[in-house]
């Protein structure tokens, strides 16, 4: 393992709490603030929703992109409301968006485009970049996590192992690794690659910060998603960079962008808007 796990009480990331109601876990907590939720259990959370809405629906829909957009501090240890809509419905394309209330208050939103999933086999004239990985989680090298480490369980040292083949966490600017998700976003059901890849594209501004972790912050509200296919495996690859610009003397904004794998290739992309500061 690449952390040194602080004892959790907890088993996933959220427990249930009533019909579409979840309480967040200890392991599901934020390096920002010991009192909010990390935005990847969030989002994995919400891509759950999405991929819940309608079972029985005859149509067989993958998710082509998810924008997740982080409303509020999501509460560790209060019980939160899940409440899904389709927004729009078809054959080929759909629209669904997730609400998560804290009492009456939205702290995350996100809203997915849905296509239908159709076995298409691709003429050898078709002309796509070449792939390019960065290696895998064998080539990887096992880190600990070095910033935000403290008393408090959390999301990115307790619940998640990394694999770095480019970059480590001491060395700032972009990196390439590997994420796997140690726990079950809800208990007893083994999380869906869309989760384990909504989970870990949310490291992306971390993993390869560029400002001292002790001088900045660089928080992330929102996270959006785009997938070629469903993720196969446990492990998503990330090849992510960040990138700033100063508004004024002392804030600015910024994104961090990742390209997404699996153990069978590229697999998507990631975006991140982030609200740069100083502490």
């Amino acid at each position: 393992m690449t952390t040194d796990r602080s004892p959790a009480a907890a088993t996933s990331l959220f427990e249930p709490a009533g019909p579409d109601r979840w309480t967040p876990t200890e392991l599901a907590r934020g390096p920002w603030d010991p009192r909010a939720c990390h935005g990847g259990p969030v989002s994995a959370l919400l891509a759950r929703a999405v991929q819940c809405v309608d079972p029985d629906s005859p149509v067989d829909w993958q998710i082509a992109r998810l924008s997740i957009e982080l409303t509020r501090p999501v509460p560790v240890g209060t019980p939160l409301t899940v409440s899904t809509e389709i927004e729009r419905d078809g054959r080929k394309v759909s629209l669904v968006a997730v609400r998560l209330h804290d009492g009456d208050t939205e702290v995350a939103r996100a809203r997915s485009l849905r296509i239908r999933a159709k076995p298409l086999a691709l003429s050898d004239d078709v002309v796509q970049p070449t792939p390019d990985p960065p290696g895998s989680p064998a080539d990887g090298i096992a880190q600990r996590v070095t910033w935000a480490v403290d008393d408090h369980v959390a999301f990115h040292k307790d619940a998640c192992e990394y694999r770095f083949t480019e970059g480590t966490w001491d060395t700032p600017g972009p990196v390439g690794v590997w994420i796997r998700l140690c726990v079950p976003v809800v208990p007893s059901e083994e999380p869906s690659g869309v989760q384990r890849a909504a989970a870990t594209a949310d490291f992306g501004n971390g993993i390869s910060a560029g400002m001292p972790f002790d001088r900045f912050t660089f928080i992330n509200p929102d996270l959006t998603v785009h997938l070629l296919r469903s993720p196969v495996g446990e492990w998503i690859g990330m090849r992510t960079a960040s990138h700033y610009g100063t508004a004024s003397a002392s804030s600015g904004a910024g994104f961090a962008e990742s390209a997404l794998y699996d153990v069978d290739g590229r697999l998507g992309r990631s975006v991140q808007s982030l609200i740069l500061d100083e502490r």
